[in-house]
């Protein structure tokens, strides 16, 4: 119970922190958007970063040496829980900006932060609006800046992964930008598996090797949303060894 109360106050300090640091970050914007995005970034990921020490998440980070530094890449997660944009996001080692549903644009100070950071509502029940979306992703990948995306489309906590939706991969179809699968493992152990209690927990996240959609098969370039999830399930299986 410790843990939910001390994250639910380190969160409301850290919003009303926010406030000032809102203007600032407007400031930097209006000079140079890039350095913008990276210092919000760099504020967010160190929040996270305590948010996490605070629930007691010991994270085992596997493969970030597989991420191009000098290029946008579109991230493939699995999901499983609301932790796994803290876990994923504290260590990126790109510019990313999350596709998010939209009903998260609805929460205040999280969402300010969100459009500082370059990221994306998606509305999951309106395919036209979600075609825009994915063609906003296209031009931020384009201006330099990665994008992820759990392709499931929403938590899942059963064994076996929700089918990935193929629109996702668009983003790096149009763009020829690298797909780095993403497996994140036993972050629902944080919450989820015991609601509304806040409880320590090993975690593991592990960036897969690049892949370019010009070196892919013909068949693989059809399936491509089964092609990548078979591989974050091969690193999940390996890594359930170390939890």
């Amino acid at each position: 119970m410790l843990r939910l109360i001390f994250a639910i106050l380190f969160l409301l300090i850290f919003f009303l922190i926010s406030i000032p640091l809102y203007l600032i970050e407007f400031i930097i914007g209006r000079f140079n958007r890039r350095a913008m995005v990276a210092s919000s970034q760099a504020i967010v990921v160190f929040a996270f970063r305590i948010l996490l020490l605070i629930c007691g998440v010991k994270r085992t980070v596997i493969g970030v040496e597989n991420v191009p530094k000098d290029e946008a890449v579109l991230y493939i997660a699995n999901h499983r829980s609301y932790f796994d944009v803290p876990v994923a996001y504290s260590c990126l080692p790109t510019l990313t900006g999350f596709i998010a549903k939209k009903e998260i644009a609805k929460i205040p100070f999280l969402s300010t932060w969100m459009r500082f950071l370059q990221c994306l509502f998606l509305d999951r029940e309106n395919i036209r609006q979600g075609l825009e979306t994915i063609l906003k992703g296209i031009e931020q990948v384009k201006n330099g800046y990665s994008v992820f995306i759990s392709p499931e489309g929403t938590r899942n906590q059963g064994k076996e992964m929700l089918p990935f939706k193929e629109g996702s991969f668009k983003i790096a179809q149009k763009t020829g930008c690298a797909i780095i699968p993403v497996a994140i493992s036993n972050t629902d152990e944080i919450f989820e598996n015991h609601v509304p209690w806040v409880r320590k927990a090993p975690v593991v996240i592990e960036f897969g090797k690049p892949i370019y959609p010009k070196d892919l098969s013909k068949e693989q370039s059809k399936f491509l949303g089964s092609y990548v999830q078979e591989i974050i399930k091969e690193m999940l299986e390996k890594n359930s060894k170390l939890l």
